[in-house]
């Protein structure tokens, strides 16, 4: 097989494709890549690695100069990743813009995290970026990571990472549990983004009643996708057994006077200074679950 021709043949199709067919180009050019991607692995094993150099530098001139070496280094890396895996028919559900974030990535589980939720959330070039940029697989608890890759059935608290950052706007410097609730509800979206898909704002120092006296939730939520209520109760100090007792008691009031039967259990996040996996690791209820927070 001449490798070279069927490569330049290849990306001149690929080329003509994207000009008439604007609503499929993008899923064109994934298998079309994937394709030179083995073609380029294969030339590569029979005439050694240099052969990338040979071939980026006559195809920039006789195709375009975007077919550069670190584009055809990226369509061979592309077909070492998923060349083996179960995800291929998945693949062309994103835009290659998107994978030119991914590869770099060394931890193949980590990909797919980023994989399904641009899928599942449709998230732009740009949101898949940020939260690469803010490491949030890398933050995932690991029984959580563990839940993913044997795709375990995920409860709308697993995918909440640890540490939850809170923007910092007006740069506190001593920061009390009201300012804390302060910095969140001055950018909700970003924090509801931040735990995760489905959250939704409810009412802060949500009001419930206790005999003839009143409590406050600090952050009332809803998740729309699990269909439950989400109490979360902000702390500035570590973890501490009463505070798992204080949740508790609220979620159970939620359960009790606010929630419907077609809705799930409510669930509690603590979000603290510093956790104590003790504490959760003893909780007798495992709804709860307890994040630090980091303010950026």
């Amino acid at each position: 097989m001449n490798y070279y021709n069927e490569i330049k043949n290849r990306l001149i199709d690929n080329e003509i494709y994207s000009r008439v067919k604007d609503y499929s180009k993008e899923r064109q050019k994934i298998i079309t890549y994937f394709e030179i991607g083995k073609l380029l692995n294969e030339a590569g094993g029979k005439y050694g690695d240099n052969i990338i150099d040979e071939y980026s530098k006559k195809l920039v001139i006789e195709v375009g100069k975007q077919y550069n070496r670190r584009t055809l280094f990226r369509m061979k890396q592309f077909y070492n990743v998923f060349s083996n895996k179960k995800v291929t028919t998945m693949l062309t559900q994103l835009t290659w813009s998107h994978y030119l974030l991914l590869l770099p990535l060394d931890d193949y589980d980590e990909i797919l995290y980023y994989i399904n939720i641009s899928k599942n959330n449709n998230l732009t070039q740009r949101q898949l970026q940020e939260k690469i940029k803010a490491k949030e697989y890398k933050r995932l608890p690991i029984e959580s990571r563990n839940k993913l890759i044997k795709n375990v059935k995920l409860r709308p608290n697993d995918l909440i990472p640890n540490p939850v950052r809170i923007k910092n706007s007006n740069n506190y410097k001593n920061i009390s549990e009201k300012i804390l609730q302060q910095l969140i509800l001055e950018d909700i979206p970003s924090f509801l983004k931040e735990l995760g898909n489905g959250f939704t704002f409810i009412d802060n120092e949500y009001p419930i009643k206790f005999g003839n006296r009143y409590n406050y939730i600090d952050l009332l939520l809803y998740n729309i996708k699990y269909r439950c209520y989400v109490v979360v109760e902000l702390k500035i100090t570590e973890l501490k057994k009463e505070h798992t007792g204080q949740i508790m008691t609220y979620m159970n009031y939620i359960d009790k006077n606010i929630k419907t039967i077609e809705e799930n259990d409510t669930v509690g996040i603590i979000i603290c200074k510093q956790d104590n996996k003790y504490v959760i690791k003893y909780c007798s209820d495992d709804r709860i679950i307890a994040r630090e927070y980091e303010l950026v």
